[in-house]
């Protein structure tokens, strides 16, 4: 499984509301509210046969109300 980290950017007023759907979506391991930039991060782990834009797109991305993502892959390194 490939990890990453996305964030998200949400219209003004709907994070609660974004939060909610992410979570109902059983597509995040761990998911917390932000400062800066971005309201939430989100851990999510992609399945070794999925491509992980696909798997994003498809399962989170269409959400309404997110503006913007910042998604950060992670690679093993130690």
């Amino acid at each position: 499984m490939a990890l990453v980290f996305v964030q998200f950017r949400c219209t003004p007023g709907t994070t609660y509301a974004v939060a909610d759907a992410i979570w109902d979506r059983e597509v995040v391991s761990e998911m917390y509210s932000t400062s800066g930039d971005y309201d939430l991060i989100a851990k999510v782990y992609i399945p070794d046969d999925q491509d992980s834009g696909h798997y994003l797109s498809s399962k989170l991305f269409d959400i309404p109300d997110i503006q913007r993502t910042l998604t950060t892959m992670t690679f093993k390194a130690f």
